[in-house]
């Protein structure tokens, strides 16, 4: 893997990047060669934060993750990205699609837990018509990430979601 590492607000070390090097080295078994990984550090106060960033022909790999130690934050995000990997293993077998982007022994092992995915709840709701404002205001009276509402400007079915930095975002479907 080819890794491009940069920092905000922090100087990357040699130790630094030699710890990238050694967590993130053991995802090298699933990636093929020529298959690049965007690290980024960063340093806000108190919070010690790495985001690594596997761009791969229609998907993308990514995970981030924030602690008191740039060391642990290291740890924790190639465990998260290597369980996604071989979660996604399975389907990229299926599809045989981005197949390119991993070595074929990898894709050849069959000791993978079969992690489906299952619907363990359901809610029927009436969707009422509002504007966007108004459903950031009862998405955050409900004290929830995201909110679904019938737009009542063009009648179709909006989300609203809660962005970093207590902004929002406004997701409206073309059909």
């Amino acid at each position: 893997m080819n890794y491009m590492i940069s920092g905000k607000n922090i100087d990357v070390t040699e130790g630094l990047k030699q710890a990238i090097y050694d967590k993130l080295g053991r995802l090298e078994k699933f990636f093929a060669e020529d298959t690049n990984a965007q690290v980024t550090l960063s340093v806000e106060k108190e919070r010690q934060k790495i985001e690594v960033t596997i761009p791969m022909k229609g998907h993308i790999v990514r995970a981030e993750q924030v602690s008191d130690d740039m060391y642990v934050s290291i740890d924790m995000v190639a465990e998260i990205i290597e369980r996604q990997v071989v979660r996604y293993k399975k389907k990229i077998i299926d599809q045989s699609q981005d197949a390119a982007f991993f070595q074929d022994r990898f894709l050849e092992e069959e000791d993978v837990e079969d992690d489906e995915i299952q619907i363990i709840r359901s809610k029927r709701f009436a969707v009422k018509p509002m504007y966007p404002e108004d459903a950031c205001v009862q998405m955050e009276l409900l004290g929830h990430s995201f909110y679904v509402f019938r737009n009542a400007e063009t009648n179709e079915v909006n989300v609203v979601y809660k962005r970093k930095g207590s902004t929002y975002g406004l997701i409206e479907p073309e059909f």
